[in-house]
């Protein structure tokens, strides 16, 4: 597992979309922005254009030459999206927390790049997975549609909590008003949030294996 992992990350990224989530990190010294979207690039671009590359390579027939099976080829692929998700979430949360103290005294519309913000930016991305994996592997090369619901279900989510955010003063108060400064509460939200990460990316695993050993490679 640990060498088809080694494969994927040498192999089939390039290293462009590691040094990515730093340009676009930069996004987040926007004061008072929307800053779901700058994690949601992952979804819009880093990940497409990986499967596209693995699409162009054939890299399904190259990898099932090897001696692996199915189980492994899923998990290498949900391991290596975790990885560049978790990543960008990395990479922001630094930028994030340099610019809420450069902007301390502006009002926030959007929510504050506080640890419960990133909890739900980790629910955000989880959403993406768990329609994104299982629908890649129904045919295990087509990747455009999965992209397109996977991406439009993510932003739906970030769309809600925003204007949660805005409506709702209990949310208000919890990522943008007094409770954003408390810092207990706030680990807790982003535990919280990584703990339905991991959930609902077991449950993509588990769907996606499930609609890949039907598939047949040719």
């Amino acid at each position: 597992m640990y060498n088809l992992l080694m494969k994927e990350l040498k192999l089939g990224v390039s290293p462009f979309f590691f040094a990515l989530p730093l340009v676009l990190g930069a996004l987040m010294f926007i004061p008072s922005w929307l800053y779901f979207i700058v994690t949601l690039y992952a979804c819009m671009i880093t990940i497409p254009n990986i499967f596209a590359g693995y699409k162009s390579q054939n890299d399904l027939m190259f990898t099932s030459m090897l001696p692996v099976n199915k189980k492994n080829i899923v998990k290498s692929k949900l391991y290596l999206i975790v990885l560049l998700e978790v990543l960008h979430i990395a990479v922001a949360a630094i930028y994030g927390k340099i610019s809420m103290s450069l902007y301390s005294d502006i009002p926030y519309i959007f929510f504050k790049p506080t640890p419960g913000f990133w909890g739900l930016t980790f629910v955000m991305l989880a959403i993406f997975n768990v329609i994104f994996i299982p629908m890649y592997y129904k045919t295990a090369h087509k990747y455009g549609a999965a992209t397109i619901v996977g991406t439009i279900a993510a932003a739906a989510f970030a769309a809600g909590a925003e204007w949660l955010g805005i409506k709702n003063s209990f949310v208000y108060d919890l990522f943008k008003g007094v409770h954003a400064n408390d810092t207990g509460l706030q680990l807790l939200l982003l535990f919280a949030g990584i703990a339905i990460f991991a959930a609902l990316n077991v449950a993509a695993y588990h769907m996606a294996y499930k609609r890949f050993k039907k598939v047949e490679i040719q």
